[in-house]
């Protein structure tokens, strides 16, 4: 090391108080840093945090559609639940599912039906609360799902009943929004409609 050719340079001096400053800047972020969590981080600490102690409500499962008794003469067939989407249409903190069935079949593809379930407290077994489409209307769906309180699905139809089964040659986008207490039934574009 080589001697300084001259006096110390007053900054290069380090001194109690550029110590004391540095350490306090230092413990000032690092305490900022543990108050700061991200979103939905949690502290560890139980529900007590939570609303003062309450407990957290118990989440209430969606109806399960193949536990329903549908209204569908299969002739001995079973049911398919071919699809099915739940969310709380109504608001009431508690889901519905909303299900697309349709009587089983190895061959073609048998009308189906879109019916909105609820389950009641202690029953075995969900009721239908709404029917949205009848499988009489000779219709089959795909895309189905659930936007807050509206129901989406685009519906499959037949122009003519010269056209198999097996193959829709129309469809339409719909949407069914809960309002006032019923279902609202919305169609989409008139393309290739239903």
């Amino acid at each position: 090391m080589q001697p300084s050719a001259g006096p110390a340079l007053p900054h290069t001096r380090a001194r109690s108080v550029h110590w004391i400053t540095t350490a306090a800047v230092i413990a000032a972020v690092i305490g900022s840093a543990a108050l700061v969590q991200p979103a939905g981080a949690s502290t560890g600490r139980p529900a007590a945090d939570a609303k003062a102690g309450k407990p957290t409500p118990a989440v209430t499962p969606p109806p399960d559609a193949r536990a329903a008794h549908y209204p569908l003469a299969c002739a001995g067939a079973p049911v398919d639940v071919v699809d099915q989407a739940s969310g709380d249409l109504d608001g009431d903190g508690r889901p519905e599912t909303v299900a697309v069935v349709r009587c089983h079949s190895e061959t073609g593809t048998p009308p189906s039906g879109l019916y909105v379930l609820s389950a009641d407290p202690g029953a075995a077994a969900p009721r239908i609360v709404e029917t949205l489409v009848d499988p009489k209307e000779q219709r089959s769906f795909k895309g189905l799902r659930i936007d807050g309180r509206t129901v989406r699905a685009t519906v499959l139809g037949y122009s003519t009943d010269d056209v198999p089964r097996c193959c829709p040659d129309q469809q339409r986008d719909y949407s069914w929004e809960w309002r006032s207490g019923t279902y609202y039934e919305i169609p989409g574009a008139l393309a290739n409609s239903v």
